[in-house]
Protein backbone atom coordinates (compact mmCIF):
# COMPACT_ATOMS: atom_id res chain seq x y z
CA UNK A 1 0.00 0.00 0.00
CA UNK A 2 1.10 3.16 -0.50
CA UNK A 3 1.67 6.58 2.03
CA UNK A 4 -0.91 8.37 -0.14
CA UNK A 5 -3.71 4.62 0.41
CA UNK A 6 -3.37 4.86 3.56
CA UNK A 7 -6.49 6.66 5.37
CA UNK A 8 -4.33 6.66 8.91
CA UNK A 9 -2.11 9.81 6.83
CA UNK A 10 -2.79 13.18 5.75
CA UNK A 11 -2.45 13.87 2.27
CA UNK A 12 -0.41 17.28 1.03
CA UNK A 13 -2.22 20.12 -0.14
CA UNK A 14 -0.83 18.58 -3.57
CA UNK A 15 -2.21 15.30 -3.03
CA UNK A 16 -5.73 16.32 -2.11
CA UNK A 17 -8.58 16.21 -4.47
CA UNK A 18 -9.35 19.13 -5.86
CA UNK A 19 -13.07 19.61 -4.85
CA UNK A 20 -15.42 22.04 -6.64
CA UNK A 21 -16.62 25.64 -6.48
CA UNK A 22 -20.37 25.07 -5.51
CA UNK A 23 -21.39 24.63 -2.00
CA UNK A 24 -23.44 21.91 -0.79
CA UNK A 25 -27.38 22.76 -0.60
CA UNK A 26 -28.82 22.20 2.86
CA UNK A 27 -32.02 22.58 4.27
CA UNK A 28 -32.19 26.17 6.03
CA UNK A 29 -34.10 24.75 9.20
CA UNK A 30 -32.90 22.72 11.74
CA UNK A 31 -34.75 19.30 11.99
CA UNK A 32 -34.60 19.28 15.72
CA UNK A 33 -35.27 22.87 15.88
CA UNK A 34 -37.82 23.54 13.70
CA UNK A 35 -38.11 27.14 13.85
CA UNK A 36 -33.68 27.51 14.10
CA UNK A 37 -31.38 28.12 11.38
CA UNK A 38 -29.12 25.74 9.70
CA UNK A 39 -27.30 28.38 7.90
CA UNK A 40 -26.43 31.91 7.88
CA UNK A 41 -27.27 34.38 9.44
CA UNK A 42 -27.55 32.97 12.88
CA UNK A 43 -29.56 35.40 15.74
CA UNK A 44 -26.79 38.74 16.83
CA UNK A 45 -25.08 37.84 19.75
CA UNK A 46 -24.97 33.83 19.35
CA UNK A 47 -21.36 32.65 18.97
CA UNK A 48 -19.92 29.44 17.58
CA UNK A 49 -17.76 26.92 17.97
CA UNK A 50 -16.40 23.76 15.75
CA UNK A 51 -15.48 20.16 16.79
CA UNK A 52 -14.44 17.42 15.23
CA UNK A 53 -14.92 14.01 17.42
CA UNK A 54 -15.32 11.17 15.28
CA UNK A 55 -18.19 9.99 13.37
CA UNK A 56 -20.46 13.54 13.25
CA UNK A 57 -23.68 11.65 13.64
CA UNK A 58 -23.47 10.71 16.93
CA UNK A 59 -21.10 14.26 18.07
CA UNK A 60 -23.94 16.15 16.64
CA UNK A 61 -26.42 14.80 18.99
CA UNK A 62 -24.04 15.51 22.29
CA UNK A 63 -24.49 18.98 21.25
CA UNK A 64 -27.62 19.58 19.83
CA UNK A 65 -29.14 18.25 23.34
CA UNK A 66 -27.49 21.02 25.38
CA UNK A 67 -29.27 23.64 27.03
CA UNK A 68 -28.49 27.27 25.32
CA UNK A 69 -27.46 25.87 22.08
CA UNK A 70 -29.32 26.78 19.20
CA UNK A 71 -28.62 25.31 16.18
CA UNK A 72 -26.10 22.52 15.25
CA UNK A 73 -24.53 21.23 11.84
CA UNK A 74 -22.18 18.50 10.73
CA UNK A 75 -19.50 19.40 7.90
CA UNK A 76 -15.55 19.20 6.81
CA UNK A 77 -12.97 20.49 7.79
CA UNK A 78 -9.41 20.97 8.47
CA UNK A 79 -8.79 19.58 4.91
CA UNK A 80 -7.76 20.96 1.75
CA UNK A 81 -10.87 19.87 -0.51
CA UNK A 82 -13.09 22.66 -1.42
CA UNK A 83 -16.45 21.47 -0.96
CA UNK A 84 -16.11 18.05 -0.62
CA UNK A 85 -18.63 14.80 -0.95
CA UNK A 86 -19.00 12.78 1.74
CA UNK A 87 -17.01 9.77 -0.40
CA UNK A 88 -14.22 12.07 -0.67
CA UNK A 89 -13.90 12.38 2.35
CA UNK A 90 -13.93 9.16 3.32
CA UNK A 91 -11.58 7.96 0.93
CA UNK A 92 -8.71 9.77 3.07
CA UNK A 93 -7.88 12.40 0.09
CA UNK A 94 -9.07 15.64 1.21
CA UNK A 95 -7.62 15.48 4.69
CA UNK A 96 -10.68 16.94 6.04
CA UNK A 97 -12.03 16.11 9.56
CA UNK A 98 -15.50 15.24 10.37
CA UNK A 99 -16.87 18.21 11.90
CA UNK A 100 -19.47 19.91 13.75
CA UNK A 101 -20.21 23.43 13.94
CA UNK A 102 -22.26 24.73 17.22
CA UNK A 103 -24.13 27.84 17.51
CA UNK A 104 -24.89 28.70 20.90
CA UNK A 105 -26.30 31.31 23.39
CA UNK A 106 -23.45 32.76 25.45
CA UNK A 107 -26.07 33.99 28.29
CA UNK A 108 -27.06 30.54 28.37
CA UNK A 109 -24.01 28.46 28.25
CA UNK A 110 -20.10 28.93 28.06
CA UNK A 111 -17.70 27.96 25.54
CA UNK A 112 -16.09 25.57 28.73
CA UNK A 113 -19.48 23.78 28.55
CA UNK A 114 -19.07 22.72 25.25
CA UNK A 115 -15.75 21.98 26.00
CA UNK A 116 -16.42 19.31 28.66
CA UNK A 117 -19.15 17.63 26.53
CA UNK A 118 -16.36 17.80 23.84
CA UNK A 119 -14.22 15.72 25.89
CA UNK A 120 -16.14 13.49 27.86
CA UNK A 121 -17.97 12.40 24.77
CA UNK A 122 -15.01 10.78 22.89
CA UNK A 123 -11.62 9.18 23.56
CA UNK A 124 -9.03 11.93 22.62
CA UNK A 125 -6.20 9.63 22.80
CA UNK A 126 -6.91 7.05 19.41
CA UNK A 127 -5.32 9.39 16.51
CA UNK A 128 -6.66 9.01 13.18
CA UNK A 129 -9.48 6.84 14.19
CA UNK A 130 -12.66 6.86 17.04
CA UNK A 131 -13.27 3.18 17.97
CA UNK A 132 -13.91 1.16 14.80
CA UNK A 133 -13.88 4.19 12.71
CA UNK A 134 -10.89 4.40 11.22
CA UNK A 135 -8.79 7.30 9.27
CA UNK A 136 -7.70 10.72 9.10
CA UNK A 137 -11.70 12.09 9.25
CA UNK A 138 -11.91 10.78 12.27
CA UNK A 139 -9.46 12.46 14.38
CA UNK A 140 -10.17 14.62 17.71
CA UNK A 141 -10.16 18.06 17.16
CA UNK A 142 -10.48 21.78 18.56
CA UNK A 143 -11.07 24.26 15.64
CA UNK A 144 -11.01 28.13 17.72
CA UNK A 145 -11.94 31.47 16.82
CA UNK A 146 -10.37 33.73 19.44
CA UNK A 147 -7.12 33.38 21.47
CA UNK A 148 -9.31 32.92 24.67
CA UNK A 149 -10.69 29.66 23.11
CA UNK A 150 -7.50 28.48 22.22
CA UNK A 151 -6.13 29.03 25.85
CA UNK A 152 -9.02 27.41 27.21
CA UNK A 153 -8.95 24.34 25.14
CA UNK A 154 -5.38 24.14 26.11
CA UNK A 155 -6.50 24.56 29.85
CA UNK A 156 -9.27 22.02 29.42
CA UNK A 157 -6.60 19.50 27.35
CA UNK A 158 -4.58 19.63 30.45
CA UNK A 159 -6.66 18.93 32.64
CA UNK A 160 -8.03 15.71 31.31
CA UNK A 161 -4.62 14.45 30.18
CA UNK A 162 -4.73 14.78 34.27
CA UNK A 163 -7.28 12.63 34.51
CA UNK A 164 -6.14 10.43 31.77
CA UNK A 165 -2.73 9.41 33.56
CA UNK A 166 -4.66 9.29 36.96
CA UNK A 167 -6.63 5.86 34.62
CA UNK A 168 -3.33 5.24 33.51
CA UNK A 169 -4.85 5.98 30.12
CA UNK A 170 -2.97 7.05 26.80
CA UNK A 171 -1.53 10.51 25.95
CA UNK A 172 -4.27 13.18 24.31
CA UNK A 173 -3.65 13.24 20.01
CA UNK A 174 -6.47 16.50 19.42
CA UNK A 175 -5.42 18.72 17.59
CA UNK A 176 -6.49 22.53 18.98
CA UNK A 177 -6.10 24.94 15.37
CA UNK A 178 -7.50 28.08 14.27
CA UNK A 179 -10.91 27.86 12.90
CA UNK A 180 -10.90 26.37 9.18
CA UNK A 181 -13.35 27.15 6.59
CA UNK A 182 -16.11 24.68 7.38
CA UNK A 183 -18.05 22.73 4.45
CA UNK A 184 -21.55 21.71 5.15
CA UNK A 185 -22.30 17.52 4.41
CA UNK A 186 -24.70 16.27 2.39
CA UNK A 187 -28.50 17.30 3.64
CA UNK A 188 -29.21 13.61 4.50
CA UNK A 189 -26.29 13.53 6.89
CA UNK A 190 -27.86 16.61 8.94
CA UNK A 191 -29.22 15.49 12.10
CA UNK A 192 -28.77 12.04 11.36
CA UNK A 193 -29.47 10.50 14.28
CA UNK A 194 -33.17 12.53 14.87
CA UNK A 195 -34.07 11.63 11.36
CA UNK A 196 -32.84 8.23 12.37
CA UNK A 197 -33.35 7.29 16.08
CA UNK A 198 -31.92 3.59 15.59
CA UNK A 199 -28.84 4.74 13.13
CA UNK A 200 -25.72 4.14 13.78
CA UNK A 201 -23.64 5.69 16.30
CA UNK A 202 -19.45 4.90 17.18
CA UNK A 203 -19.31 7.62 19.60
CA UNK A 204 -17.47 5.99 23.02
CA UNK A 205 -16.43 7.77 25.79
CA UNK A 206 -13.76 7.58 28.26
CA UNK A 207 -15.96 7.06 31.19
CA UNK A 208 -13.82 10.02 32.72
CA UNK A 209 -15.20 13.86 33.65
CA UNK A 210 -13.42 17.07 33.30
CA UNK A 211 -14.28 18.30 36.61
Amino acid sequence: MSMFNDKSILPTKEQALPGRGESMRVPRAHYVYRDHTLVEPFPEGYKTAMFGLGCFWGAERKFWQLEGVYSTAVGYAAGFTPNPSYEEVCSGKTGHNEVVLVVYDPAIIFYTSLLKTFWESHNPTQGMRQGNDAGTQYRSGIYYAIKEESELAEQSRDAFQLALNSAQMDVITTEILPVPVFYYAEHYHQQYLAKNPNGYCGLGGTGLTLG
